[in-house]
């Protein structure tokens, strides 16, 4: 009793704690049962969501180090972009500094390309097409001269201008304030005690290419050389047996040439004050003559008809044959090329290699008369600016006309009209291309078959304006 007792009252507790801890574990399942009814309910929950989202799946969530991972790629990616553009601006900066160089190589190459053609004679720069004519407020005329002023030159440097006339004098004009800067007056005949100058009209001058010498040729027979600073006289030459009228130095040298219209050319050392020879051929009187750097000559024949080039050492000559009247007047536009003029109104350009013109412009300053005695205007005067397409001529009718040479010399064409009253008995470009010089007068250098009265006896500048050019593709 005792012990079934005692069994019981120990079982009593040991039953009450199996009660007690079924409950328990009835609870604790169906808590579990209901926490995964509501995680079945959640997912659930997240399929209709997704099913909103035309299914696609769920985005994991991404843990800290898969962040940070991103991030470092990120960055990664920034330096490598920063990397790439670095390379492309130094990739850029090398192709500008190939391009400069390439634009380097090619000015030395092209002023290469430029000395060899002048070297070899064939130099044509392309200028022609910039020239614009100029306003008529822009020509300055400079006047100082009592009668037709028969030719002048410009100083190497173009800063002055010597002009001389049929009056006999020399006149020294500074191209910038237009003043003059020194007389040289007539002389008269048999006068002691005199400075000397001209005493006959001065029908040509020449100046030598470094500005120290400037030679004088008149009526005379005379050639009068100065120094062309201080216009101080330092020897005449004299063995012309006529009026002198043409006169050049070969550039670089004292060397000078001189004819006349005694038909001969002659060859002066003028840092001597020596002759050195005498060269024929034309057949009638030489009016004009011109030279470069080469040791030779081109002169122009006047009625004879003919172009001659001298050449010097070989005592031989090329002649020419191409007008129809008397040529007046001739230019070199480089070592190879020449242009020339003639009383027929009749421009023609030359090469060397052929006996006849390459271009010939008749009537190139039109015609004057009455209908049916038309006869056209005398061209007196022509320049050209060296190693250019640019060409000018002049006479009495009343305009200096600028050409343009075309391609290989092989044509002529007008550019345009300067307006200007008289016998335009010279003319000059300067070095540089910026201005014309026209000297001007009432009557033709060479005698008096007309005069023009309303014409001033005066030097007139004339600028050349350049047409603006248009900017370089990719600038």
């Amino acid at each position: 009793m005792s012990a079934a007792a005692g069994a019981r009252k120990r079982g009593k507790p040991a039953s009450g704690a199996r009660a007690g801890a079924g409950p328990g574990k009835r609870r604790r399942k169906a808590d579990s049962a209901r926490d995964r009814g509501k995680s079945k309910g959640g997912g659930k929950m997240n399929e209709e969501i997704s099913s909103d989202s035309e299914g696609e799946s769920p985005a994991p969530r991404r843990t800290e180090e898969e962040e940070q991972e991103e991030l470092e790629e990120t960055a990664q990616e920034k330096k490598l972009r920063l990397a790439k553009l670095y390379l492309e601006q130094l990739r850029q900066q090398e192709d500008e500094k190939a391009e400069a160089r390439e634009f380097e190589e090619d000015q030395v190459a092209g002023r290469l390309k430029e000395d060899l053609l002048e070297q070899r004679g064939r130099l044509q720069k392309s200028v022609a097409k910039e020239v614009q004519a100029p306003a008529p407020g822009d020509m300055r005329v400079l006047r100082g001269h009592q009668l037709s002023v028969t030719c002048l030159v410009i100083t190497p440097d173009d800063s002055a201008v010597f002009s001389a006339a049929k009056d006999c004098s020399i006149i020294k004009w500074s191209v910038e304030s237009g003043r003059k800067l020194h007389v040289i007056p007539r002389a008269k005949k048999g006068a002691e005690g005199q400075l000397p100058g001209h005493s006959s009209h001065v029908l040509c001058m020449a100046i030598s290419s470094d500005g120290k010498y400037l030679a004088s040729g008149d009526r005379s027979k005379l050639i009068l050389i100065w120094e062309a600073s201080s216009c101080r006289h330092l020897h005449t030459f004299t063995g012309h047996r006529d009026a002198v009228s043409g006169l050049a130095f070969r550039r670089g040298t004292h060397q000078l040439y001189s004819t006349s219209h005694d038909h001969s050319v002659k060859v002066w050392d003028v840092a001597e004050n020596s002759y050195v020879e005498t060269l024929f051929g034309h057949q009638d009187a030489v009016a004009a003559l011109d030279a470069l750097s080469r040791e030779c000559c081109v002169t122009a024949g006047g009625r004879d008809g003919t172009v001659r080039v001298w050449k010097i050492p070989e005592e031989s000559q090329l002649v020419f044959y191409g007008h129809q009247g008397s040529i007046d007047s001739i230019q070199l536009i480089n070592e190879e090329h020449m242009v020339s003029a003639a009383d027929d109104g009749s421009l023609a350009l030359w090469g060397l290699a052929k006996k006849r013109p390459l271009a010939l412009r008749r009537e190139a300053h039109g015609l004057r008369g009455e209908p049916g005695l038309e006869q056209p205007f005398w061209v007196s005067a022509v320049a050209a600016l060296l190693n250019t397409d640019l060409v000018a001529s002049g006479s009495h009718s009343g305009c200096v006309r600028l050409w343009r040479c075309g391609e290989g010399f092989r044509q002529l064409d007008p550019l345009c009209d300067i307006p200007l009253v008289g016998f335009v008995n010279s003319l000059k470009f300067s070095s540089a291309g910026d201005f014309l010089v026209a000297g001007v007068g009432q009557e033709h250098r060479l005698g008096r078959w007309w005069r023009i009265r309303e014409a001033r006896n005066s030097v007139c500048i004339i600028p050349l304006r350049r047409a603006p050019r248009p900017p370089a593709a990719g600038s």
